[in-house]
């Protein structure tokens, strides 16, 4: 059973580092342990965010070496950030959590080597896509998984997440066939515009419908987050993205993952002008959608049920999720209803799938669950991430906006 744990102090004499709350800070309320996937799992006191905030403070604060168990622990966290969205004392564990890793970053695997390398090439993942599609048409799957060649390469846990690939690039500019109100630009991040191109191309359709011209600048690149969680850093690719989206002339910057959104978000910290111009035009495009949805646009009616399953990103980190359930009951005679434990996570976590595949195969085991006890027709989830994970093991989740786009007068 948990045990609760203090907080030490921190010492007298050490005035740089983070700030790690102290003892009589903690409301000893235990509210993230509650909401925490590891300690779902193992049910120890490890694996819960105090604990886990101990093992920072005595890294980053206290300057002391972490046993090979406390470093096991900490990586085990999904970086949900559940623990932080429910923490009466705004413990800003996030942050922490990232400075934390980039101190303990060493050389990565060859694998991990190589993804961040494409995710950062634009140019390199065009010319590798028509090889995975190739790879998926040719029958090779089945044969290659059971020679264990996979497995000896590292990449069973990200073969089986493979799905077709959209070859062909976004177009860069979808005018609005109705009377035009603006223009916004539509982020599209590294793997989404390949493997979620329906979401995009709903995200166009219903920005037309509201009378919104879309540009898709070519020039942008990676948020950022698959490096930033994996203690790497995304400097580069967070300069290319503020240079590129802050040179176009547009009323909004609208994400439709809201994984990429919480990484765009927290741009801001850069602290710079440039940083500040971006963050001042960068909108969640559902709740784009809501603000500007025009009266004389009614979607056609449709009866179903369908359940909503909230991305950390979204719901602990953007906090926004309520503008998904808000904009779905713009569809007359559809039932809206949260999936039951959402503040618990998936077990996608960005890359934690890949790295954590055992944890992340019974969050995933628990989702599914909750989805199959729905009384729900169907399910649907902001966050691409949590999709494609969640999809490739039996499940047909789909993005509100791909239900809203359906839904349009024809």
């Amino acid at each position: 059973m948990f045990e609760f744990m203090d907080f030490n102090a921190n010492p007298a004499n050490l005035t740089s580092g983070p700030y790690i709350p102290d003892a009589g800070e903690c409301l000893r309320c235990g509210l993230c342990v509650s909401t925490c996937p590891t300690f779902r799992l193992q049910s120890i006191n490890e694996e819960t965010p105090r604990q886990r905030l101990r093992t920072i403070s005595k890294i980053t604060v206290e300057n002391q070496t972490i046993s090979t168990q406390e470093r096991e622990h900490l990586d085990n966290c999904l970086q949900c950030r559940a623990c932080e969205a429910i923490c009466p004392s705004q413990v800003a564990y996030g942050d922490l959590f990232d400075q934390t890793q980039a101190l303990l970053a060493k050389t990565p695997p060859w694998q991990k080597k190589l993804a961040f390398w494409f995710i950062a090439h634009k140019a390199w993942r065009n010319r590798l896509l028509p090889l995975l599609s190739g790879y998926l048409k040719s029958g090779l799957q089945k044969p290659l998984r059971r020679s264990g060649l996979l497995d000896a390469l590292g990449c069973r846990n990200a073969e089986s997440l493979l799905t077709p690939p959209a070859l062909t690039p976004l177009k860069a500019y979808y005018p609005s066939p109705q009377p035009v109100r603006g223009t916004v630009a539509l982020f599209t991040g590294c793997l989404a515009e390949y493997f979620d191109r329906t979401t995009l191309q709903a995200a166009t359709r219903l920005l037309n419908a509201i009378g919104y011209d879309v540009t898709v600048p070519a020039q942008q690149v990676c948020c950022g987050a698959i490096h930033q969680h994996n203690g790497a850093y995304a400097t580069d690719l967070i300069e290319q993205n503020l240079k590129v989206f802050n040179a176009l002339a547009v009323d909004a910057v609208v994400y439709a993952a809201s994984g990429c959104g919480a990484m765009l978000d927290s741009y801001k910290s850069a602290d710079s002008e440039a940083a500040r111009q971006f963050q001042h035009r960068l909108q969640d495009i559902n709740a784009f959608l809501l603000q500007h949805w025009p009266d004389s646009l009614q979607l056609r009616p449709l009866g179903q049920t369908v359940a909503v399953h909230e991305p950390c990103s979204q719901r602990h980190v953007l906090k926004n999720q309520q503008n998904v359930y808000k904009l779905l009951q713009k569809i007359p005679g559809l039932t809206v209803l949260p999936l039951a434990d959402n503040a618990i996570c998936c077990g996608a976590g960005g890359s934690y799938m890949l790295t954590h595949p055992d944890n992340a195969a019974q969050l995933r085991k628990l989702k599914q669950q909750a989805i199959a006890n729905t009384p729900a027709d169907g399910t649907v989830s902001s966050n691409f991430g949590c999709t494609i994970f969640l999809n490739a093991y039996g499940l047909n989740i789909g993005n509100p906006l791909q239900l809203l786009a359906q839904q349009l007068p024809l």
